[in-house]
């Protein structure tokens, strides 16, 4: 019986393409699943006869209680070298090696930037309306140039989207729980006094910080009553870092110009879900590590783990 392996939320059908899966000789049989399991006894049910899970970033949890209910399961890749809704412990108890690929950070960061772009020069508004003959010109934009973009985080992704925003000639502060202000100077911006300095003071607020007890649900309603009505908020990266109900109703009674969203608190989004028809949202579905070249390496040392395995060789261990 070959050694079977199951590519989860494949969404495009390009998992197999991304990669040279016939290394793996006819020692492996690769099933691609381009639905997104809902629940835990939906996806049970689809991995009861699998040796091995591919899992995108963490859009699939895998509790102990799933674990469980997977006897055949061996190896379990998940894209990226860092997985919080993995239980490491459970995998051990149960016998599965859990391993990890590289991640770039580009792709993230020039999402970031498209979506504050697409946000400041009313992009999807100005192209739908000269697409379907609507009025020639009807926004104004905001600009960049001599504002202040404040950033949450200013990490491996946060620290390069200073970058971009400093060569557009923007103000660019920065502040996170433990960041110094030597850090700030060595990337080339301000360090915030404070978290709520950094929200009443910038034009533009972009989060980039991971997903934890002390940043979760960080800014509440509280914290967006801070923003200015002419602020965008763009969040390409953990949806509880931000209180949705709050953002919601921030962005429908106006309090906020605008507001990029790639992350959500349910993905894939329900058809009826209220951000599909919120106003003032540019949203995206979770595309920040999508591109050709991290796919490619997802895959492509997903296909060097399971061959490493089979091979008793040493794989990326993740956890």
């Amino acid at each position: 019986m070959p050694f079977r392996c199951a590519v989860l939320d494949d969404f495009q059908n390009v998992a197999t393409s991304y990669a040279d899966w016939t290394v793996l000789g006819d020692r492996v049989e690769v099933v691609s699943f381009p639905k997104h399991f809902t629940g835990e006894d939906e996806l049970a049910a689809a991995l009861a006869d699998f040796d091995c899970a591919v899992t995108l970033r963490e859009r699939v949890p895998f509790p102990a209680t799933l674990l469980d209910r997977l006897p055949r399961l061996r190896l379990l890749i998940a894209s990226g070298m860092r997985n919080s809704v993995i239980d490491y412990g459970a995998a051990k108890a149960n016998g599965v090696t859990v391993c990890g690929t590289e991640s770039s950070s580009a792709p993230p960061l020039e999402l970031t930037w498209a979506l504050l772009l697409g946000l400041a020069r009313g992009i999807v508004q100005e192209n739908n309306a000269l697409r379907e003959g609507g009025p020639w010109q009807s926004t104004v934009g905001a600009d960049l140039a001599d504002r202040t973009l404040g950033l949450l985080g200013l990490g491996k992704i946060g620290s390069r989207v200073a970058q971009v925003g400093l060569a557009f000639g923007m103000d660019v502060t920065a502040w996170s729980q433990h960041l110094t202000a030597e850090r700030a100077e060595e990337v080339g911006v301000r360090l915030a006094p404070s978290k709520e300095e950094l929200l009443a003071s910038s034009d533009f607020v972009s989060v980039h910080l991971a997903l934890s007890d002390r940043t979760r649900g960080l800014l509440g309603a509280a914290e967006l009553a801070l923003l200015r009505p002419t602020a965008y908020l763009v969040n390409t990266s953990r949806a509880a870092i931000v209180d949705q109900d709050a953002l919601l109703d921030a962005l429908r009674e106006g309090r906020i110009a605008g507001a990029g969203v790639d992350v959500f608190d349910v993905e894939p989004l329900p058809a009826d879900h209220p951000m599909r028809t919120a106003p003032r949202l540019l949203a995206t579905p979770h595309l920040g590590y999508v591109s050709r070249a991290n796919y490619e390496r997802y895959y492509g040392q997903a296909v060097e783990n399971i061959r490493a395995y089979l091979d008793d060789a040493p794989v990326r261990v993740l956890g």
